[in-house]
């Protein structure tokens, strides 16, 4: 068996009057992430470490902020298209370790409902996402809330 690991990180500019999107759901917010897709930057952090384990580059390569066709796109779609992908080498997912980095507001309540929309997305049993939420203490682009920070590291196997 082949064992790798992976590690993706995404942020994007929060604003006011845009739709916030974390983990495949709507978070009802005075800001939200400015981005070419749905600016959710935890499914972007998980695509980059997926794809970065399975060495299938990055996100941005196979889902360009310059394609019309994926202006606004649910991220969960980049998702499932990332797991068809890895899946097309032979690899299945072993486990997600996930961690979003944001000020305002708080997500501790909603991270069950993300950890169930990101496992069902990738057809994998929902132990094996784990996500934690933090803020940076008021430091730096996160704690200004600027912006919103996703850190996620994976595992993959193939057999």
């Amino acid at each position: 068996m082949k064992i790798r690991v992976g590690f993706g990180y995404d942020v994007h500019k929060l604003g006011e009057g845009e739709e916030l999107w974390i983990g495949g759901i709507q978070i009802d917010h005075i800001k939200g992430s400015i981005g070419h897709s749905d600016g959710d930057v935890l499914i972007h952090a998980i695509c980059d470490a997926l794809l970065g384990a399975a060495n299938l580059r990055d996100i941005g390569y196979h889902f360009p902020d310059n394609d019309p066709s994926l202006k606004g796109i649910d991220s969960k779609i980049l998702l499932r298209k990332t797991i068809d992908l890895i899946t097309n080498k032979g690899f299945t997912i072993g486990n997600i370790d996930s961690t979003i980095a944001l000020q305002k507001p708080k997500l501790k309540d909603v991270i069950p409902t993300m950890q169930k929309v990101l496992a069902d997305t990738m057809a994998i049993d929902i132990e094996d996402v784990a996500i934690k939420a933090t803020t940076t203490e008021k430091l730096g682009f996160v704690g200004t809330e600027a912006g919103i920070a996703a850190y996620a590291t994976v595992l993959i196997s193939k057999h």
